[in-house]
């Protein structure tokens, strides 16, 4: 089951901050993030599931949606729901259409979900459980999402960690990044089995699937030049630096997206992130 960690700002001129952990079953074969839907979504950055040609975690550039960076991002969320004869459709459009600003259909036909809808220094989450749809919006502060509700204690993950990724709340810009990929390392001390744990193996739990990678991301309500220029020393594997096209100085329009796979599924390792 995928994590995300969430903090929304007071202020609305401050990003909103996002560490995201996917779970997913090593052999479904994955893209990283990068323009994968040129024609069908143009400008949208994503990770893709080639199966189904959706995405986990999209973002989109602010300049063609009024200047405000978008981020989405789904997880499976526990719930009661037959499969309808036809199949339930892929999560990962809805990831993909709403990134590009478009409603979820309701009731939605896809199996129960969360997702979270980042829009510059804003934040909802849709949860749909099979029986009804919620939208609501996030107040300010640190908050988490596992496969219940925002900030649910019944996720032992969140019962454990919330309260030291709050304790990070407001952490300045060029050092949030290592902080939160710190706390994060040390959540993996944990065995990947351990109900608290973050970085997971959930095969014991009936499930095939394993952490693949982690995202961290600003989302910003406007486009700022400095936005990525912000990183740190590059401390727990260099998410405060990173490499690449450099998207996150203004050039993915308000969003600083920055990825690191688990160079072993369930284990911490050695991640090396990359800005997209």
């Amino acid at each position: 089951m995928c994590t995300v960690v969430i903090e929304v700002p007071a202020d609305q001129a401050a990003p909103t901050r996002v560490l995201a952990v996917r779970d997913e079953d090593p052999a479904r074969p994955w893209d990283p993030p990068s323009e994968w839907w040129p024609d069908s979504y143009p400008g949208t950055v994503g990770v893709r599931d080639r199966r189904a040609n959706g995405a986990w975690l999209a973002a989109r550039q602010g300049a063609a949606l009024q200047g405000a960076g978008r981020l989405s991002v789904v997880v499976n969320r526990t719930g009661e729901l037959i499969e309808p004869p036809g199949g339930f459709t892929s999560r990962g459009g809805l990831v993909l259409a709403s990134v590009n600003g478009d409603e979820l259909t309701n009731p939605p036909t896809a199996a129960p979900f969360s997702l979270v809808e980042v829009v510059g220094s804003s934040a909802f989450v849709s949860a749909w459980d099979g029986v009804e749809l919620r939208r609501d919006a996030l107040a300010p502060g640190v908050h988490m999402l596992a496969h219940h509700d925002v900030d649910d204690p019944r996720s032992a993950r969140i019962a454990r960690w919330l309260p030291e990724f709050q304790a990070l709340a407001g952490a300045p810009d060029s050092e949030w990044r290592d902080l939160w990929v710190d706390l994060l390392g040390r959540t993996a001390e944990l065995a990947p089995t351990d109900d608290d744990a973050i970085v997971r193996d959930n095969r014991p739990l009936g499930y095939p699937t394993l952490s693949l990678l982690m995202c961290v991301a600003e989302v910003r309500l406007a486009l700022d030049a400095a936005a990525g220029g912000a990183g740190g020393a590059g401390g727990a594997g260099g998410a405060g630096s990173g490499s690449g096209s450099g998207a996150g100085a203004g050039g993915a329009g308000g969003v600083d997206l920055r990825w690191a796979p688990f160079p072993d599924p369930g284990v911490w390792g050695t991640p090396e992130f990359t800005r997209v």
